[in-house]
């Protein structure tokens, strides 16, 4: 199933390009992701393993334990990041013909967990493209109390002061958010396999795990396979051209070894 097309409706295509996010049901059913989700499992509890109680971290450190190009370590997992049915979606949602991997990330919100506050996740990203987008896919069944992904609906196209994950983004963006009286759109519930899909600049939110079950998502990041690497503005993206590009040229393309077209 991880090469079989998934079929976008092109009202979903206008819907999250009006949005910029959209949320997809069944996108790879829980009987073909178990096998994936235990080894992703498997991983994360070794990383949590070596993390500060939650009451000893900052903000950013209790909304979800983080783990990144999870591809890199385990050969199952590889298969699932590299999956063409997930790409594909990626590249029609976004309009162009091919997309490369970003990179991957575990997001395991712990029972008590705190909020994940607004953000732009391309702030981190020397990308010079706004075509850019992250599937976000639950690895168990989740309900609004766990931590759902919400988003200010059309805030894509926004233009806001740079800021990171923090307390500060969690203030200001609130408050513009509420001034400009977007539209918050999250699930009530999502299963296990199900998926939302969100533009870079999308602002986005998520509230604290309130349940005692952990919310295990795994998510991928595609970019326009044409997108060119940006001048990082902030040290964020410097870490990123290094990590993530493999120290790629400013002003050429995104086509590290870590960055295959996948669709």
């Amino acid at each position: 199933m991880l090469h079989e097309e998934y079929i976008l409706s092109t009202e979903i295509i206008d819907q999250f390009q009006r949005d910029g996010h959209t949320y997809l049901p069944h996108v790879f059913p829980l009987p073909n992701l178990i096998p994936y989700k235990e080894s992703i499992e498997k991983l994360a509890e070794s990383f949590r393993a070596n993390q500060k109680p939650i009451h000893e971290r900052d903000t950013y450190g209790k909304a979800f334990l983080q783990m990144m190009n999870l591809w890199e370590e385990d050969q199952q997992v590889k298969e699932l990041v590299f999956a063409k049915r997930f790409a594909g979606i990626a590249a029609k949602l976004l309009g162009v013909e091919r997309v490369r991997l970003y990179h991957d990330q575990a997001l395991f919100k712990e029972p008590g967990g705190g909020h994940t506050p607004w953000h732009q996740d391309q702030y981190y990203w020397p990308i010079a493209s706004p075509k850019t987008v992250t599937m976000w896919m639950p690895l168990v069944d989740i309900e609004s109390g766990m931590g759902m992904l919400t988003f200010a609906s059309g805030s894509q196209n926004v233009t806001l002061p740079p800021m990171q994950i923090s307390d500060t983004s969690e203030s200001l963006i609130s408050a513009f958010v509420s001034t400009n009286q977007f539209e918050i759109s999250a699930q009530e519930s999502m299963h296990a396999g199900d998926a939302t899909f969100h533009l870079g600049w999308t602002l986005h939110s998520a509230p604290g795990n309130l349940s005692g079950s952990m919310r295990e998502v795994m998510t991928i990041i595609y970019i326009d396979a044409d997108a060119l690497i940006a001048e990082p503005t902030n040290t964020n993206q410097e870490a990123d051209r290094q990590r993530w590009l493999s120290g790629g040229t400013i002003g050429e393309l995104a086509n590290g070894p870590l960055n295959p077209i996948l669709y």
